[in-house]
C-alpha cells in the first residue's frame, strides 16, 4: 500500500451547529432533488450545500454551484462551524447495520492515503469512469480546496490487525454517534496515538488496495494534485498529494457487496418466446414466473445458487420472467466477443449480460444508461408502473411513466473478483458492485488548496 498518514482535518463543530444527524448527508451521487431539498431544510450548515449545492437561475461562469459551495465553506470556517483539528490524526469508523434480520457491523479507518496514477503503483480501480462526473468535481475542488468526501478504499488483512491496533487505542472511550436516515449508525473516534499510527503505517506496507466506490474523485484528485504541481505550489508533503480515504478489511464481517438490477430503457418489447429465440445456444432458458412480483422469489432462488452465469431476465410484452443459464456454447461466444479481457472479466454475471446478453444477443448497443435498482420492492413498483421520470437515486434521468420493457437480476462482483481483476489492470461494467452501506459525507474534510 501506498504510504497512509494521520490529517489535520476539518470537522463540525457541534456546539455551534447542532446535532451531527442535521449536518451529515449521503455521498452526493445517490441524493436526488428531493431529498437534496429535505438536506437543505434540514439545518444551514447541512453539508449537502458542499457536495450538491443547487443551481439557481442566473448562474454564470462567477456566481455557481461551485463558488457558492466555496463561500459556504468559508463562511463556516469564519464562524466557527468548521473547526481545524489541533493535531494529526486517523478516525476509527464503525457502521452498524441490519441486513436481511442480521445486526452487522463494518468496521474501518480514515486516513490520508499518497496518490498515485491508476495503472502506476499499488492503487487500483475496478469500475469505468467518465468525464462528466470527473469535470464535476474537479470545478468543485478548485472551488473549495477542500475533499469533501472520502474515498471508499478495501485492502488485504486476513487477521484484521490494523484494524485491532485502532480500537485497541479507544476501547473504553465515547465515539461521535449519529443514526442516518437509513437507520445506519455511524460511529466516530479520533485516534492521536502516534505509535499506534506508526504501527498501522507499518502493518499497511506492501499491502495492495482496491477503490470500492470513489472512483471519480480519486482521479478527481489526482488531477487537483497534477494542476497544482504544474504550477510549482505543492511539495512532497503537500496535503494535495494525499487522498482523504476510508480503508476496510476485505476480511472484515461486515463487508458486504449487494447486487444492483438493471431496468433498461429504450429496449423494444419483446416476449420470452422471442427473447429465447435470439438468446439461441447461448443460454439455457426456463419460465421463471408471470409478473413483476415474482422478482423477489425469483432472485432469492438465484442468489442461493451463487452462480455468475445464471440471470433473470423480464420481458415487458408478456409481463414474464426467464431463468437463464449460460451454455459451453456462450462461453466459447464470450470469449470471443471479450477477447481482450480475462477469463475472469468475461465471468462476471455484469460482463456476461452487457456484452454478450444485451450487445450481442439482443442487438442492443444504443440504449440509454438503465435505471440501477438495488432494492426489490422498488423493482417490482418500476415494473408495475413505468419509469421515474427525472434524476433517480442513481443520478440517472428517464421519462415518468415510460415503461420498462426489459429488465435483468444479476449476481454482484464478489471481493475475490475486485481483487483478480483489479490486478489484471481491468475494469468492471458500471454497477457491478454495491458497497453496503454508503459512506456518511460530513464526518471529516481534507484541505487541500495551497
Amino acid at each position: 500500500m501506498p504510504q497512509v498518514t494521520a490529517l489535520r482535518a476539518l470537522r463540525y463543530n457541534l456546539a455551534q451547529t447542532g446535532a451531527l444527524a442535521d449536518v451529515v448527508a449521503p455521498p452526493y451521487d445517490v441524493i436526488d432533488g428531493q431529498m437534496q431539498q429535505r438536506l437543505y431544510d434540514r439545518s444551514p450548515y447541512n453539508v449537502v450545500r458542499l457536495i450538491l449545492n443547487k443551481d439557481e437561475d442566473g448562474d454564470d461562469e462567477l456566481n455557481n454551484r461551485y463558488t457558492r459551495a466555496a463561500a459556504f465553506l468559508k463562511q463556516w470556517m469564519q464562524e466557527g462551524a468548521l473547526i481545524r483539528e489541533a493535531d494529526p490524526a486517523m478516525y476509527l469508523y464503525q457502521q452498524q447495520f441490519e441486513l436481511d434480520g442480521q445486526a452487522r457491523t463494518r468496521r474501518g479507518f480514515l486516513c490520508g492515503v499518497r496518490l498515485e496514477r491508476f495503472g502506476e503503483g499499488q492503487i487500483y480501480p475496478h469500475e469505468e469512469t467518465h468525464p462528466g462526473p470527473k469535470a464535476d468535481r474537479l470545478k468543485l475542488t478548485n472551488a473549495t480546496g477542500t475533499q469533501l468526501s472520502p474515498v471508499f478504499g478495501i485492502y488485504p488483512d486476513e487477521e484484521n490487525s490494523v484494524q485491532d491496533t485502532l480500537e485497541q487505542v479507544v476501547r473504553g472511550a465515547p465515539p461521535l454517534e449519529v443514526t442516518a436516515d437509513d437507520g445506519v449508525i455511524h460511529r466516530l473516534w479520533p485516534v492521536t496515538d502516534i505509535e499506534a499510527i506508526g504501527r498501522v503505517s507499518a502493518l499497511l506496507s506492501g499491502k495492495p488496495t482496491f477503490v470500492a466506490d470513489g472512483h471519480h474523485r480519486y482521479e478527481t484528485a489526482c488531477a487537483y494534485r497534477d494542476m497544482l504541481a504544474e504550477g510549482g505550489a505543492i511539495n512532497l508533503d503537500h496535503p494535495a498529494n494525499f487522498i482523504l480515504m476510508t480503508l476496510i478489511s476485505m476480511s472484515d464481517s461486515g463487508m458486504l457487496v449487494l447486487p444492483t438490477h438493471r431496468l433498461f430503457r429504450g429496449a423494444p418489447p419483446m416476449t420470452r418466446e422471442q427473447l429465447i429465440e435470439r438468446l439461441g445456444d447461448a443460454f439455457t432458458c426456463e419460465a421463471a414466473g408471470d409478473g413483476p412480483g415474482f422478482a423477489p422469489d425469483i432472485w432469492s432462488k438465484i442468489e442461493k445458487e451463487n452462480e455468475q452465469g445464471t440471470l433473470a431476465l423480464f420481458t415487458g410484452a408478456d409481463k414474464k420472467w426467464t431463468r437463464i443459464c449460460i451454455t459451453d456454447a456462450g462461453v466459447t461466444q464470450m470469449a470471443d466477443l471479450a477477447a481482450d479481457h480475462s477469463e475472469d472479466w468475461r465471468g462476471l454475471g455484469v460482463s456476461i449480460l452487457q456484452r454478450l446478453v444485451v450487445e450481442s444477443r439482443l442487438g442492443l448497443t444504443d440504449l440509454p444508461k438503465p435505471l440501477y435498482s438495488r432494492d426489490m420492492k422498488e423493482l417490482v413498483e418500476r415494473l408495475t408502473r413505468g419509469d421515474l421520470g427525472g434524476r433517480d437515486a442513481t443520478g440517472q434521468a428517464g421519462q415518468a411513466g415510460d415503461p420498462f420493457h426489459l429488465a435483468a437480476l444479476v449476481m454482484p462482483a464478489t471481493l475475490e473478483h475486485v481483487r483478480a481483476i483489479s490486478e489484471h489492470g481491468e475494469r468492471m461494467p458500471a454497477k457491478s458492485t454495491f458497497f453496503y452501506p454508503k459512506l456518511l459525507s460530513g464526518l471529516v474534510f481534507h484541505p487541500v488548496s495551497p
